[in-house]
């Protein structure tokens, strides 16, 4: 089995770009989906994070806004918060490659992989890329994001010229979703020949 990292900063359209592998039959994890999973209604995390928030959930789980606030610029709140996700996402995690053991090529979207030194669980790390311009646009539209908002998220990541420069492959989506699909194609196309060897 081969271990693909998929990874990239906001709004470079990740969760776009890990449909198209899931659509050519790969399995993906999706870190992100798991977490929500984690904080969403009976959650297994948001006891643990009320206890150590209190206010940031209710009977839909985890007030993400609330929790944003909670932690985003305090380094310590926000590895306090790490330190009660991470672990559970692990188990979620070691569950999938078990589920998925006889597969060939296993993709895991991790938006944080760089960041958590995830890379180096990985065979191969596959970036999604964009023009800062059409980054900046896409995470503008959504809901509840100001300009003070993703320049603090932009903060917390590892640059986009650093992750292309650390990866096996770079997966581009500034340009026409074909395009972007038949990178997807290639890059399944190269892991599968060197799982073969």
């Amino acid at each position: 089995m081969i271990k693909l990292g998929l990874t990239g900063s906001i709004g470079m359209g990740k969760s776009t770009v890990a449909k198209m592998f899931a659509d050519e039959g790969i399995p993906v994890f999706d870190a992100d989906a798991e977490v929500h999973k984690l904080q969403g209604p009976a959650g297994r995390v948001v006891a643990a994070i009320e206890a150590r928030f209190p206010g940031t959930t209710g009977e839909g789980g985890v007030n993400r806004t609330a929790l944003a606030e909670a932690v985003l610029g305090d380094d310590a709140a926000m590895k306090a918060l790490e330190a009660i996700v991470h672990p559970a996402v692990g188990e979620e995690r070691a569950a999938f490659l078990t589920k998925h053991a006889v597969a060939p090529v296993v993709v895991f979207d991790v938006p944080l992989l760089f960041e958590t030194g995830g890379q180096r669980a990985m065979d191969k790390v596959a970036v999604v890329s964009a023009a800062p311009d059409v980054q900046r646009a896409r995470t503008l539209q959504r809901p509840g994001m100001s300009e003070g908002k993703f320049d603090a998220i932009l903060a917390r990541q590892v640059p986009d010229e650093e992750k292309r420069a650390h990866a096996d492959f770079v997966i581009p989506t500034d340009v026409p979703l074909e395009e972007t699909r038949a990178h997807v194609r290639r890059v399944i196309a190269c892991l599968q020949g060197a799982e073969g060897r």
